[in-house]
């Protein structure tokens, strides 16, 4: 808010106005002399006027700016959901096509309507709102849509952005941790199962680890730093993602009597790299948005730092497996590149360009050696587990060991943070888990998944 200049004050209160531009001076003889006003004073009251006009004007142009860069880094967010989902469809057998591009539909429009509903106030319960009521209002859905309250359209809600913008751009976060799931149960999970799934999800474990965070709740209070979500949002979508593939084992075929494992391709590598530089073009918005203004030295900052990371994932995760294997593998390559900005995320704003570059080449040495150990026991299709909740942890920790806040304080009070929200997120999904696994079942039968989800699920093919 913009405060009044005292002169204009005491205009408005009508004492100082009443005084008259000039002062009478009594003179000899009764008559009455006028003495000018100080033309200083006079300067200087116009340069106050001026100086207000100009300061107001500043505000409403920089709130104008945040609000409209705030909005486009949500809509590269929502292009993320287009790359998870060709990153999977490329990266699974072709018979299960549909049926990922189901869940992915899905996961969006569940998660942008339960986070209005429950999620969005859930996560940040400082907001001035009434008790119980979601962001839609559960009481009347329809005034959110024809509401015309100016408190939430003007500089007044959180003095850089409106109430809309921020919801708009959070929403979009919340339904990518349900996506990282979705590539990790791919080929055998029941459809109707994993959207059940995912809406306790994203109702009951995202919003509540948020906001130990983001919300101002505990992990804010004891010092922890997660500026983007290599914890919050890729973490708790990787700690989910490992329960629930133990929970429902592997594909058939993955595993032989001996225990070793056989590969199983992918059936699209173009698809997978469209969708990796779909999601690297969004993570520009996913962590360039979370400086939440536009600030153009925050901003300008983020963006480089998230791409030398990636970079430096795809280089590292590409020569590791060419050493390791002796051959390039280019899907190592590409996770190596999400691995980066997993890694980058927590201190995209806190790092100096070696450090990021550091942090996203231990990511893909990282993710090379997580995706061959990982595939020994546990069957994740696209490597969501390596790459999102292992390279979130590194980034997470990262934090306290690169960057301004770097101390081996900061390093205990990461460790902390990463290990109160896994522990949350794995009894919340083993919960969650073995409760549908008991009741309507989790896993299809051994007949659909061998036909494939697309014909037994959806009764119909992707290719014909």
């Amino acid at each position: 808010m913009f405060a009044v200049p005292a002169v204009w004050a005491q205009e408005e209160g009508g004492e100082a106005a009443a005084e008259p531009a000039t002062e009478q001076v009594a003179a000899e003889g009764g008559a009455t002399e006028e003495e000018p006003v100080d033309p200083d004073l006079e300067q200087e009251e116009s340069a106050n006027a001026a100086g207000y006009w100009e300061a107001y004007e500043k505000d409403e142009i920089a709130w104008t700016l945040n609000n409209l860069w705030i909005m486009l880094a949500g809509c590269l967010v929502f292009i993320m959901h287009l790359g998870f989902a060709s990153l999977e469809c490329g990266l699974t057998r072709q018979k299960n096509t549909i049926n990922i591009l189901f869940k992915n539909t899905m996961i969006i429009s569940i998660g942008l309507l339960t986070y209005a509903l429950v999620g969005f106030n859930l996560m940040y319960p400082g907001f001035d709102a009434d008790a119980g009521e979601g962001f839609l209002k559960l009481s009347a859905i329809p005034s959110f849509i024809t509401t015309t309250d100016v408190a939430s359209l003007s500089p007044e809600y959180n003095a850089g952005y409106t109430w809309y913008t921020d919801f708009f751009f959070q929403a979009m976060f919340a339904a990518t941790c349900a996506t990282i799931v979705s590539g990790a149960v791919a080929g055998r999970i029941k459809l109707s199962s994993f959207l059940v799934f995912s809406t306790l999800l994203l109702v009951f474990c995202y919003p509540v680890t948020g906001a130990w965070k983001w919300g101002g709740g505990w992990l804010h209070q004891d010092g922890f730093y997660d500026f983007a979500g290599s914890t919050l949002v890729h973490s708790v979508g990787g700690w989910a993602a490992l329960v629930m593939a133990l929970i429902l084992g592997p594909r058939i075929g993955k595993y032989n009597a001996d225990g070793t494992s056989n590969a199983i391709p992918g059936s699209n590598m173009p698809l997978v790299a469209v969708g990796v530089f779909l999601l690297w073009f969004g993570w520009f918005g996913f962590n360039g948005g979370s400086v939440l203004s536009a600030n153009a030295v925050s901003v300008s900052l983020v963006l480089v730092t998230t791409s030398m990371a990636a970079a430096a994932g795809g280089l590292a995760a590409g020569l590791t497996s060419w050493l390791m294997d002796k051959k390039p593998d280019v899907s190592m390559a590409l996770n190596g590149i999400l691995a980066g900005l997993v890694g980058i995320t927590a201190g995209a704003d806190q790092m100096a360009i070696w450090e990021s570059v550091v942090i996203g080449a231990v990511s893909g040495v990282l993710v090379y050696f997580s995706v061959v150990t990982v595939d020994k026991k546990i069957d994740d299709p696209v490597g969501a587990i390596s790459v999102h909740l292992v390279c979130g942890i590194w980034g997470t920790l990262a934090c306290g060991i690169f960057g301004e806040l770097a101390s081996g304080e900061q390093f205990i009070t990461q460790l902390k943070g990463v290990l109160a929200v896994g522990v949350y997120v794995v009894i919340f999904t083993a919960v969650v888990g073995l409760a549908l696994k008991n009741t309507v079942g989790i896993r299809v039968d051994p007949e659909e998944e061998e036909v494939g989800l697309d014909v037994s699920e959806h009764g119909m093919k992707a290719y014909n």
